[in-house]
């Protein structure tokens, strides 16, 4: 199979879908691979590695021309989706319950997206994910607290305090791979840390592993709000896999947090969890809602390009090696985890969640996988 790998054109976004060691496992197998000039040098990957990788260099408009199967980190732009074309596959994170726009021009080109995101494995976890999600998770900390500094708007708060002075509190929601993430660097930096979730068995998991260096709570509207008002730092750390975030935090309740406090929104590629959030950059990161800072980058793990880009490849290239050795209908009937990664199968929308968020028709998925040419 030919694969190809853009150069990502989002902004601030330095990863790549595939490392020079990933490439060098597909032409192992007997795969062409091309990737776009320069696609990985930001992060020290140079065109010459591919090349003495066996990977061949490409312009962009004959990557997207040739290439079979286009692997790549950030949902397509644009531009990218414009080229995409019918029964091409596309495998990279999507996202797509809050990005209607997206949903409906991957739709019209045809091609078959599966969708990292949702990728399941024997455990029901979501594998091609958590990777990000741990990086993001622990930069979620590391953000929060530079934006709780007074010069970028903040309370003017330490998280780890000093002697004779209070800590900053950090409040997390969920305590899944993103909250488990952040709250290893909250707890590793000294701050008061609280975790919110509805599951019994999270609870007990997380207070198991720190025991009084923590405080877990039961997620109910009460204990939300109140614990969201005494807050210095808010890490929103919820996921209802493919769809969109649910909005935990109004508008109203961000009006009653301290002033200076931050909210750190991690679920704002499936839309956010507060009714403030609206996505950023790192070009501007953070914007001010009612004195309060809110840091919404859409792609987080960016900022760490080297070191996302080595995790999330260590993840997807058994998958990326089954689509090209065994062709994108064989691949999902083979793995039941990888087909619920699929999202839009030449046209029509698979997914239910972004379908229930975006008022879509949803064909079933063996339904889609039969119909796969």
């Amino acid at each position: 199979m030919h694969v190809g790998v853009p150069k990502e054109i989002k902004n601030h976004e330095y990863r790549v879908g595939l490392t020079p060691a990933a490439a060098a496992e597909l032409v192992m197998h007997g795969h062409q691979v091309s990737i776009e000039h320069n696609a990985g040098a930001a992060i020290g990957f140079s065109d010459a590695d591919y090349q003495q990788a066996g990977a061949q260099l490409a312009d962009v408009d004959t990557l997207f021309a040739e290439a079979q199967l286009i692997v790549k980190v950030k949902e397509p732009q644009a531009a990218e989706r414009a080229r995409l074309r019918e029964g091409q596959i596309l495998f990279t994170y999507l996202h797509l319950a809050p990005d209607p726009e997206q949903t409906n021009d991957l739709l019209a080109s045809g091609a078959t997206c599966i969708a990292y995101e949702t990728v399941t494995d024997a455990r029901g976890h979501l594998p091609l994910l958590a990777p990000m999600s741990e990086v993001a998770g622990r930069m979620a900390i590391q953000a929060g607290a530079g934006c709780l500094e007074k010069a970028r708007g903040g309370r003017g708060v330490l998280l780890g305090g000093v002697p004779g002075v209070p800590r900053g509190k950090v409040v997390i929601l969920g305590g899944g791979v993103v909250g488990s993430n952040a709250l290893a660097m909250a707890v590793g930096v000294g701050a008061e840390v609280t975790v919110l979730d509805k599951s019994p068995d999270v609870l007990r998991r997380l207070d198991a592993e720190y025991g009084n260096r923590i405080q877990t709570l039961y997620s109910t509207a009460t204990t939300l709000e109140q614990e969201v008002i005494a807050a210095d730092l808010v890490v929103g750390a919820v996921l209802i896999p493919g769809a969109a975030a649910p909005k935990l935090i109004s508008a109203e309740l961000i009006a009653r947090m301290q002033p200076g406090a931050v909210m750190v929104d991690v679920a704002i590629d499936q839309g956010g969890c507060a009714e403030t959030s609206r996505p950023t950059t790192h070009a501007e990161p953070t914007y001010i809602v009612d004195q309060v800072v809110h840091y919404c980058v859409a792609n987080m793990p960016g900022a760490v390009a080297r070191t996302a880009t080595q995790a999330l490849n260590n993840a997807t290239l058994p998958f990326v090696l089954a689509l090209a050795n065994k062709g994108v209908r064989q691949a999902l009937e083979d793995d039941p985890h990888l087909l619920n990664g699929l999202n839009i199968a030449e046209g029509k929308l698979t997914n239910v969640g972004v379908g229930d968020a975006l008022n879509i028709a949803v064909q079933p998925l063996a339904d889609a996988l039969a119909a796969l040419s």
